[in-house]
């Protein structure tokens, strides 16, 4: 028998007992008394001594408290996903076309997510995992090619097969991405959001779909931002023969000019 099991058993043991009268009240506190006595010294021999009046220890029973209570929680998410639950898609057959999803890091600690698909034959994402610092955002971009539907079926506006999976893991502080952190901490790899596919028709104006054009343009500016060579804000080094070049083109004219004034004279 666990501690555990001890430790239910003196609980529903004091709630059951009678007390119709004295006599029997003063067998159980004896019975009671002698139980305890019992067990406390198996916990002294398990190495648990912190008892408060003979019940079980605190420390025990408010860590297997926590633990329930955190196992029944739901798992706080480290990520804000704008949209939140779905992938949208331009429906345009034979073509390989793109969504966009924005990623915050909500947490107060460094971030990795990852991207997977249940179709990567014909999807990929961009970037398709990164370390995002606590408030920074990203929106990333997610390719896909639609297939031509099958017997002139009509798939607009409906959910595909295809499915996203958005994972994330809190890392130590900034650091260069690899898929590999996934794999070495797979305990600590929380699932951020599933994401179906929804096609929108491209012929009729919605909200949803210029949100997703706003997006996209989005993604595309901070990709050229990217793009861009780092500017040199340093002082800039003038280099050797520069210099000497520029001595020696003074020393020239201020000879010349010695010349004229002195009628000849060298110096």
């Amino acid at each position: 028998m666990t501690i555990a099991d001890e430790k239910d058993g003196i609980v529903w043991g004091l709630f059951k007992l009678p007390f119709r009268n004295s006599q029997s009240t003063t067998t159980s506190r004896s019975s009671s008394h002698n139980t305890l006595h019992y067990r406390s010294q198996q916990h002294q021999s398990l190495g648990i001594t912190s008892l408060d009046d003979g019940s079980v220890p605190r420390s025990n029973s408010s860590s297997s408290v926590s633990s329930v209570v955190r196992s029944l929680l739901p798992a706080r998410r480290r990520l804000k996903l704008d949209p939140s639950n779905k992938l949208y898609f331009p429906y345009e057959p034979g073509k390989q076309v793109r969504s966009a999803i924005k990623i915050k890091n909500s947490s107060k600690s460094h971030v990795a997510f990852k991207f997977q698909t249940t179709a990567p034959k014909s999807c990929f994402m961009r970037p398709p995992g990164a370390i995002l610092a606590p408030g920074e955002s990203i929106i990333a971009t997610v390719f896909k090619f639609v297939e031509h539907p099958e017997n002139n079926e009509k798939t607009m506006d409906q959910k595909s097969r295809v499915k996203f999976k958005i994972m994330s893991l809190k890392v130590k502080g900034p650091m260069d991405y690899v898929p590999e952190l996934f794999e070495e901490q797979k305990d600590q790899v929380a699932v951020e959001q599933i994401l179906p596919v929804i096609f929108l028709n491209v012929e009729r104006p919605s909200p949803t779909l210029e949100k997703l054009k706003r997006q996209l343009a989005e993604a595309d500016a901070a990709l050229e931002e990217r793009k861009k060579p780092v500017e040199d804000t340093g002082p800039k080094i003038i280099g050797e023969g520069l210099v000497i070049d520029e001595w020696k083109e003074r020393r020239e004219r201020y000879l010349a000019r010695q010349q004229v004034e002195g009628g000849g004279e060298t110096v």
